[in-house]
């Protein structure tokens, strides 16, 4: 039997500590040996959670999961970087494998975490901290674990997808978008992290660092959010062939990995543009598998809980493995080691759709396509509508593929062009070059 213990009972505890009570005997038909759920710690232990608890199993006190000798996986579900870090630190050192479902931690913290796991000969599973109930983690360390992963694409925000959907479907802004998500609670009250990328670039820094065998890389990932993005540019979009995602991307070029989070623009075509709502979708291409694309809930407590019952899984497997024969498992943790460095924005190419607001004269296009010419920026495609004489309107041009660093030269002259009216948005474009 292996005994875990669970600090934090929110949303994501509570569907773990569901599915380890309800689905026991079929995980341990599955799994010949029982999983004993023996204790829960969280600060509140009165509130009820809508499930039947075992007596005595809640506590307030961590110490007395994370100090319990028959304890051997503890499973931290409080989120954020403090305390979390000091109590997954404690138990390790305690000589107790780890489950978390803490993305922000293990992409900020994870270096350290996992020396010290290896340095005591523990595991770290984190199946959940990326995409809830797609087992995302264990494809790219296993099931993938054969190929060199030239690319990853990864619609991996709810939130920001829900919004975005709800703009493409109903042509409505984004401010009330965002209210609808935060009515259906879709979107916290505070809804930075989703919206500004910064919960992508967490959930990427992760993927990358299995990808790529580097380390956790938060810092070095460039995040932008969706903002910006109005109805009158996904309505462009949709001419032009394409939907606006929010895209999380890590790539493998020059010797060197990008990783990005930001609005992009994907071919309608393409399964992944056709994900909707809160689903995440992640697009992973290998030179020996080709493309792949894993799809389901990204969040909640019943498929976030899945996945860190896996974890919970995994770790027991080679807990009684090494019982039975005596010999501590030597599988404890992989430490990324690669010395691939991560490739600066400014050092990307793409393809990019620029939203000019340009007045309505005479010589306006070439003024603006001639600056783009002078940094090698060719165009595709224009769309201009709402012709009113001398006033301003919204100029459209999409790229062949050209220098980040000179779409940002380029874009800082034509703003300053007397013909334009206002700063000019532009939008990465993935997808094969017509």
């Amino acid at each position: 039997m292996i005994n875990v213990g669970i600090i934090g009972f929110g949303t994501v505890g509570t569907g773990t500590a569901k599915i380890l009570l309800e689905n026991k005997s079929v995980i341990s038909e599955r799994i010949g040996f029982d999983i004993n759920l023996k204790k829960i710690a969280d600060l509140d232990i009165k509130k009820s959670r809508g499930i039947k608890l075992p007596e005595g199993i809640l506590t307030a006190n961590a110490d007395e999961i994370l100090n319990d000798p028959e304890i051997n996986i503890v499973i931290e579900l409080i989120g954020g970087i403090h305390p979390a870090k000091e109590l997954i630190l404690k138990a390790i050192r305690n000589k107790k494998h780890v489950v978390t479902a803490n993305k922000a931690l293990i992409a900020t913290e994870g270096n350290e975490i996992l020396a010290e796991a290896e340095k005591h000969g523990v595991e770290v599973g984190f199946e959940a901290s990326v995409a809830g109930g797609i087992p995302i983690i264990k494809i790219m360390k296993e099931g993938l674990v054969a190929n060199r992963i030239m690319a990853v694409y990864g619609i991996i925000n709810g939130t920001s997808n829900y919004i975005l959907t709800k703009m493409t479907d109903e042509g409505i802004e984004f401010s009330d978008a965002l209210k609808e998500a935060q009515r259906l609670g879709y979107a916290e009250a505070d809804p930075t992290y989703d919206i500004e990328g910064i919960d992508s670039a967490h959930k990427l820094a992760i993927l990358a660092s299995l990808a790529y065998n580097i380390p956790f890389s938060f810092n070095d990932v460039y995040k932008e959010g969706i903002t910006r993005i109005t109805s009158q540019d996904i309505g462009f979009a949709g001419e032009l062939g394409y939907k606006i995602k929010l895209l999380a991307i890590a790539k493998a070029s020059d010797g060197k990995v990008e990783l990005r989070v930001h609005p992009t623009m994907v071919p309608k075509d393409y399964l992944i543009s056709k994900v909707d709502g809160v689903f995440n979708a992640i697009y992973v291409q290998g030179d020996a598998v080709g493309d792949t694309l894993y799809y389901g809930r990204g969040a909640g407590d019943m498929p976030t809980g899945s996945a860190v019952v896996s974890d919970i899984v995994d770790i027991g497997k080679k807990i009684v493995r090494s019982q039975e024969s005596g010999v501590r498992s030597k599988e404890a943790v992989q430490i990324p080691r690669s010395k691939l460095k991560v490739k600066g924005i400014e050092d990307i190419e793409a393809m990019y759709y620029f939203r000019f607001t340009a007045f309505d004269k005479p010589g306006v296009l070439s003024s603006i396509s001639g600056v783009l010419g002078s940094y090698n920026i060719s165009i595709t495609s224009v769309i201009q509508k709402g012709r009113s004489l001398g006033e301003a309107v919204p100029l459209i041009v999409l790229t062949h593929t050209a220098k980040e660093k000179d779409v940002i030269k380029a874009v800082a002259e034509i703003d300053r062009l007397s013909v334009v009216a206002d700063k000019t948005l532009y939008i990465r474009v993935e997808g094969k070059e017509e």
